[in-house]
């Protein structure tokens, strides 16, 4: 005799409160931002070869979001977990040409019984990566998000201490420095300098149309973060002693690449802070907005180069 097995889905509401700090995602969000990449050297230049390209461009961008009913069963012999989540789905072109630039279908879970990582973020890119981030949503902010800057020039790792130094050779950052002086049309310099600052003029934007935000729910997932990118905790190279509450790069999430990526500008590492912004506008209803902050690690040339993506989306 076969049993039938099968997992219902609660209703909406029931399966919307079990979402966590997941909550007010799911529905249609649009907006516009800045990407800035930098890609291995122009193979058509070869009379006077640069050693790296810089793609910049601002976006506009939608994403959707859209609830997994049915909870999800993780199986163990110490006590079974389930969870929920929600299908998403990413699509990002050229602000000023139409261009598409990206595609992104995937998955965000929410995952309290696991104490390290209570949120997850899966997701598949054309290009030929996998990326599996992991993460926690932090205390709740009144009023709008403390935004930092974001580094965009190249660096390595000090092997000592797991710090950050950046490249100084002229070859490499006069790019950046040209850019930045003479950016492609409408892309201000100073988002070449710091892509975050596109999130601050879209805060400053906000405020100048009379609406404030009141509070600021905060999700932070990372995949082999590097220490010090979008606020990681910076971790000595050796292995943490036990009991420890930093915990090893390599147990937290993970990127994998077709060879050819590997070969070519390997996608090493990820990290991402979502601000979902509760807005009060003038009639006094609110809205939601989200904002995001995210890097990829590439790794040529000996350096690694942060492929920097922001956004600022109003739900629909």
């Amino acid at each position: 005799m076969i049993t039938s097995m099968f997992r219902a889905s609660a209703p909406a509401d029931t399966s919307h409160r079990r979402l966590g700090p997941l909550t007010d995602l799911p529905g249609n969000w649009m907006g516009r931002g800045f990407n800035l990449v930098a890609l291995p050297r122009d193979p058509d230049r070869t009379k006077d070869p640069l050693p790296f390209r810089l793609k910049v461009a601002t976006t506009m961008e939608a994403l959707s979001f859209t609830l997994i009913g049915a909870p999800v069963p993780n199986r163990s012999s110490a006590g079974d977990i389930e969870f929920l989540g929600l299908n998403y789905f990413q699509q990002v072109a050229n602000a000023e040409t139409g261009e598409g630039m990206h595609v992104e279908p995937g998955f965000w879970l929410h995952m309290p019984d696991l104490p390290d990582a209570t949120i997850v973020r899966l997701g598949t890119i054309p290009h030929g990566d996998a990326l599996l981030a992991q993460g926690n949503a932090m205390d709740a902010i009144p009023g709008p998000p403390p935004i930092q800057a974001v580094d965009p020039h190249p660096f390595t790792i000090d092997p000592s201490t797991g710090n950050r130094v950046n490249e100084t050779d002229p070859k490499y950052i006069d790019i950046f420095t040209n850019a930045a002086s003479n950016p492609p049309p409408g892309v201000p310099g100073g988002f070449i300098t710091d892509p975050n600052s596109v999130l601050k003029d879209a805060l400053t934007l906000l405020t100048n149309a009379n609406k404030k935000i009141t509070s600021t729910d905060v999700l932070f997932v990372s995949a082999s973060p590097v220490g010090g990118i979008n606020g990681t905790p910076i971790i000595p190279p050796s292995p943490p002693p036990p009991k420890s509450p930093l915990v090893d790069p390599k147990e937290i999430g993970g990127i994998i690449n077709i060879p050819f990526i590997r070969s070519n500008a390997d996608a090493t590492s990820f990290s991402a802070i979502f601000w979902i912004e509760t807005v009060q506008n003038p009639d006094g209803l609110p809205s939601l907005q989200l904002q995001y902050t995210q890097t990829v690690i590439l790794d040529f040339d000996d350096l690694k180069w942060p492929h920097v993506s922001v956004a600022t989306l109003i739900k629909q």
